[in-house]
């Protein structure tokens, strides 16, 4: 009887020293590290269709250049179009973060930033309206956008801008 008893403990103490030791190692952190794709679109979003149709419409759809509109003056213009993120599991916080850079001439350039509020945490895509106004968002650059959550980065894309610059006529008048 105690043989049994010393073996169990002696198999215990053995199993409880691996653990410790690294050599049975829990699955790494990395592992359920949470990753997103993102995709901009200029094209409607269809109204009925499932998650799985929204992420391949928005893929067969991705918007690499983004034309700004033209039924304003100049100055009041605006690239528009939707953004479509989707996340490799459930997000698990209230908000998560958009961040626009521009990086035409080198090192990021921070823009803007855009905060998305988290209705329900078990969704995994979600779509967001995306407006980038003048004078903020500049024409013919290229930006990259970050998403963000709890200040990790899950997600980037390089996309450009295209748009019409302000003329000048060269000319000065004093």
């Amino acid at each position: 009887m105690k043989i049994k008893v010393f073996r169990y403990l002696a198999f215990a103490m053995a199993a409880t020293g691996l653990v410790f030791s690294g050599a049975i190692a829990p699955a790494p952190a990395e592992a359920g590290r949470l990753k997103a794709k993102v995709f901009l679109t200029q094209a409607k979003i269809p109204k009925k269709t499932t998650e799985k149709g929204l992420v391949a419409f928005a893929r067969r759809n991705r918007a690499r250049l983004l034309r700004e509109t033209t039924d304003k003056e100049l100055k009041k213009r605006k690239w528009k179009g939707h953004l479509v993120i989707q996340f490799n599991k459930p997000v698990g916080d209230l908000e998560f973060q958009v961040l626009f850079y521009d990086i035409h001439d080198g090192p990021r350039r921070f823009v803007q930033d855009m905060s998305t509020f988290v209705n329900d945490r078990s969704q995994k895509t979600f779509v967001q309206r995306v407006s980038l106004p003048r004078p903020d968002f500049k024409p013919n650059r290229n930006m990259e956008l970050v998403v963000t959550v709890r200040r990790q980065e899950v997600a980037r894309m390089k996309f450009g801008l295209i748009g019409e610059e302000k003329k000048r006529s060269g000319v000065v008048n004093f």
